[in-house]
């Protein structure tokens, strides 16, 4: 008895979805095109938010620019939900490793408690920040257009409640998980007359209606603050009061802040060559929002640093104009 085996090669009628392959051909699709492009419905909808019944309930109109595609805001970093959580579960892991060394060796009871004080009331504060961050983002996701942005607004929302939550835990490791330090920095935020203009611009942006306008608030503007404030300055003094291993538990936050950073300079970059309207609009916007945060975060900055602030505020207009630049918003070695 003999046995004849045979193989077919079977070549497949399509290589990618119909609506993948009017965009970039017949041929194998990326895991990012699949799972990016066209995926938001269009057409037929059943019903208008009852909420807002002028508009569709994907709508392009949610802000004033303009874009003749919106999928050509694209991630750089290809993040569909599985790049995005195998990249960030990575992120975690070291944070996770970080906080455990810490924790272990007890240094928190090398902090003098007069610097504990200062962490406490002048970084924890910050989750509420971030919380906002959170809420910014999302609404940038909920009424923004076209799954390449909207999926990347959300993966930054979800960054921002981590770093909320990893603020907390700074918190936690130097209060011996009481939450004293937590209970005490939410009255400075309450309560603190430097905090309260960050807690009406806060306020303010969390009743934008323009995604647009609040994607530049909080990403060109307000991030690059925070940057610069917070996990520089901030960070040098730290290390100049014998608080240096504060820096291994705000790495995680440095890393989202630059990674994002990268992302929303890019989207940007992209409104702004669409059309002129569109630049000058996002011109506008960095000017508005960077004098608002300026004097909302300057009672803060002179409390933090004291005679220093109006440099540390200088540098960040610095900062911020080369972003404006390489964005596309104004010439090269000029200001806004």
């Amino acid at each position: 008895m003999s046995l004849e085996i045979k193989t077919a090669t079977i070549d497949p009628v399509r290589q990618t979805y119909a609506h993948i392959a009017r965009r970039f051909g017949e041929k194998p699709a990326s895991r990012y095109q699949e799972a990016t492009y066209d995926a938001q419905a269009a057409v037929n909808f059943h019903y208008r938010p009852l909420w807002m019944p002028e508009k569709e309930l994907n709508d392009p109109t949610h802000t004033t620019l303009t874009m003749q595609d919106w999928y050509a805001l694209k991630d750089p970093r290809q993040f569909y939900y599985g790049a995005y959580v195998q990249n960030r579960a990575k992120m975690q892991d070291t944070a996770e490793s970080n906080y455990a060394f810490f924790e272990k060796r007890n240094l928190a009871s090398l902090i003098e408690e007069s610097v504990k004080t200062r962490i406490i009331t002048g970084l924890l504060p910050l989750r509420h920040v971030e919380q906002t961050a959170n809420l910014n983002m999302m609404s940038c996701c909920a009424y923004g257009y076209g799954t390449a942005l909207t999926q990347a607004c959300l993966y930054a929302a979800m960054d921002r409640l981590g770093i909320a939550q990893y603020i907390s835990r700074i918190g936690l490791s130097l209060d011996d998980n009481s939450g004293e330090s937590l209970a005490v920095a939410k009255k400075a935020w309450m309560e603190e007359p430097v905090w309260q203009g960050v807690r009406a611009l806060c306020e303010e942006l969390l009743v934008h209606k323009d995604w647009g306008e609040l994607f530049v608030a909080q990403n060109l503007v307000v991030d690059t603050l925070l940057n610069i404030v917070f996990y520089q300055h901030f960070d040098k003094w730290l290390s100049a009061n014998g608080a240096r291993d504060i820096s291994m538990l705000t790495e995680f936050m440095q890393s989202c802040l630059k990674d994002q950073a990268g992302w929303a300079d890019n989207v940007l970059k992209m409104l702004a060559a669409e059309n002129e309207t569109n630049r000058e609009q996002l011109k506008i916007w960095m000017e508005k929002w960077q004098e608002k945060a300026f004097a909302a975060y300057r009672p803060v900055i002179a409390d933090l640093f004291g005679n220093e602030a109006d440099n540390i505020l200088a540098e960040t207009a610095v900062q911020i104009q080369q972003r404006a630049a390489k964005i596309g918003l104004i010439e090269k070695g000029k200001k806004a």
